[in-house]
């Protein structure tokens, strides 16, 4: 029997869904210290590359990186994030738990909480998925400011026409 004897081994012989996006590779994506991959500047010391920004279904994932110690917003979540800390560490300073590299987090649309990157941490990246978006509060939980896929993406397009690279830096990562 060779392997086209063996339906297991054969590949899907249909064509996909009609209108179906396709799939989204990117090799590298979590080599956090290659010097191709670009970084989108957010705030002093504060960068995110994104790997997916999903217009259509309302979500993005992106890597964050936190080169400065210190609080790095106070948000208000609408839809639930899942993050996987890569290098270093962070807490809210709501919980009494913190995140350290290796660790996965789960937070729930609703959750309010503030970022905070310990003084002795120089870097810190960590993967995250943010369903919807969330809201820059107050500490009454005032709305100061959002961040969802569509500020995500202004940021990108900008950041990467302002430095040159081609349209498909970014336009590739949208789905």
């Amino acid at each position: 029997m060779n392997a086209t004897d063996d339906p297991r081994k054969r590949p899907y012989a249909r064509p996909q869904p009609f209108g179906m996006m396709p799939d989204l590779v990117t090799a590298g994506a979590i080599d956090i210290d290659d010097p191709q991959g670009f970084w989108v500047p957010q705030a002093e010391g504060v960068w995110f590359r994104p790997l997916v920004l999903s217009v259509s279904q309302g979500f993005y994932v992106n890597l964050l990186r936190v080169r400065r110690a210190g609080v790095l917003s106070r948000h208000r979540h609408f839809g639930a994030v899942h993050a996987f800390v890569l290098r270093g560490r962070w807490r809210y300073l709501e919980h009494d738990w913190e995140a350290v590299a290796g660790s996965y987090v789960f937070e729930p649309p609703g959750e309010t909480h503030t970022l905070v990157v310990p003084d002795e941490v120089d870097d810190m990246v960590t993967l995250f998925h943010v369903t919807g978006g969330y809201a820059y509060v107050d500490p009454e939980g005032r709305a100061e400011g959002f961040e969802d896929v569509f500020t995500k993406l202004e940021a990108t397009r900008r950041h990467v026409e302002a430095a040159g690279l081609p349209e498909a830096t970014w336009s590739r990562l949208i789905r």
